[in-house]
């Protein structure tokens, strides 16, 4: 393994070269610094739309164009949208990096948006939500626990967006999108294989150089009020079993808690052994699955539990037994085998996450996206390690707490709770 190179293009595009000589192969990751933080009522969803709409031609290749190009020249690529940023990428053979260069500068530049495509890609999005959203327990709650745990923040939609602003963006709308999150003083690029740094910086400056800088970013509005007791919602649906999600407020990425809550979502949820999914699955048999889930961001997140149930259980009973195991972790903190355990597995996590070069391009990218700095993950194994039990005890005490915590329940459609 190379010295990752790292360089900023005169219009702003920070590029970020890392040589892996092991096999003859190279990932190119293209992150965007906008999702559904950066959109607004009226134009929800359209992160995730064009997504989409990047893989329908550009100046030099034209419609489908993309992915056919590609694949000639034995590769793959995909993307994907989250709150915070939106990311293409491609694995191919070394020898063909050149050409995603060419792929990715000519969408980059000088993307073809038209009525057409638009239509098209609305309707690829809308059976998408109806399939993710409408018509799944998970989508249908985490929707609505949005819309409980923020008030004010963009954090509150969803990533798919609103089916009502789904159907009215217009391409005018995608038109300022794209010259304002797509520039490349919005963009961070990561090429990882088996590549000769100085000769892929050429390239990349050959190729991405002569696009232009956009214009500055407008802010994102972050005026969330404070929570001030528990809210809740009750859906109704054709299900066969109670669902239930349960968030609560968490910090953002940089916080110095955010590695201590990584550890306490391993040490609760990782695993048939973890505490809760022994606890609730196994032991008292109550749901049929339980996941934890905390993920980074760029502002202040979620802490979110989300529950099957098994039909014959009564949410209020599932509720209680959760908040009794969290409510011993917040008084007496977790084992020692729990807590070595929950580290053993982040690390082993860590790990995998770079054994390829499209998991250290995804890894090291994210990490300066969310933590400010690529090198603020390579100690992420010590800071882990570093982490005691009482500071795991501390973070559940904070922030698993009943007046901030908010709660959407899925019932069977005819039923009673």
């Amino acid at each position: 393994m190379g010295e990752l190179q790292e360089a900023t293009l005169a219009n702003g595009l920070r590029v970020r070269v890392l040589p892996n000589p092991a096999a003859p192969i190279a990932s190119v990751y293209t992150f965007f610094r906008v999702g559904s933080r950066n959109e607004r009522p009226g134009i929800t969803g359209i992160s995730h739309l064009f997504e989409h709409m990047m893989f329908n031609g550009a100046k030099k290749y034209g419609p489908k164009q993309f992915d056919r190009v590609l694949e000639a020249h034995g590769g793959r690529s995909n993307a994907y949208t989250t709150h915070d940023v939106t990311v293409y990428h491609e694995d191919i053979a070394a020898d063909a990096l050149e050409k995603v260069f060419d792929l990715e500068a000519d969408r980059m530049g000088h993307l073809v948006i038209s009525d057409e495509i638009l239509a098209s890609e609305r309707e690829v999005v809308k059976e998408e939500r109806r399939l993710r959203v409408d018509n799944e327990p998970g989508g249908m709650l985490d929707e609505e626990l949005g819309t409980l745990v923020w008030k004010a923040h963009p954090y509150r939609w969803p990533v798919i967006g609103w089916m009502g602003d789904i159907e009215r963006i217009t391409r005018l709308d995608c038109e300022i999108f794209f010259r304002t999150f797509y520039a490349p003083n919005n963009a961070l690029l990561y090429v990882v294989g088996d590549l000769e740094p100085s000769r892929a910086l050429e390239r990349i400056r050959r190729y991405y150089e002569r696009i232009r800088r956009g214009p500055p970013l407008p802010p994102v509005p972050d005026s969330e009020p404070e929570q001030r007791g528990e809210r809740r919602s009750m859906l109704r649906h054709p299900v066969q079993a109670p669902h239930l999600m349960i968030g609560y407020r968490a910090p953002a990425a940089r916080d110095e808690d955010s590695l201590v809550l990584d550890v306490l979502q391993y040490a609760l949820s990782v695993g048939e052994a973890s505490r809760l999914v022994r606890s609730l699955v196994f032991d008292k048999r109550l749901a049929v699955s339980l996941y934890m889930d905390w993920t980074w961001r760029i502002d202040p997140g979620a802490i979110v539990f989300y529950l099957e149930l098994k039909p014959d259980s009564a949410a209020e009973r599932v509720e209680s037994a959760l908040y009794q195991e969290l409510e011993k972790v917040a008084q007496r903190g977790i084992s020692g085998r729990e807590l070595e355990k929950a580290k053993n597995n982040l690390k082993s996590h860590l790990l995998q996450g770079l054994a390829t070069n499209a998991g250290k391009a995804q890894a090291l990218g994210t990490y300066e996206l969310l933590l400010g700095n690529w090198r603020a993950g390579l100690d992420l194994g010590d800071r882990y390690e570093a982490v005691t039990a009482k500071q795991v005890q501390s973070a559940c005490e904070k922030y698993l707490v009943a007046h901030a915590r908010s709660v959407a329940t899925l019932f069977p459609a005819g039923r009673g709770s």
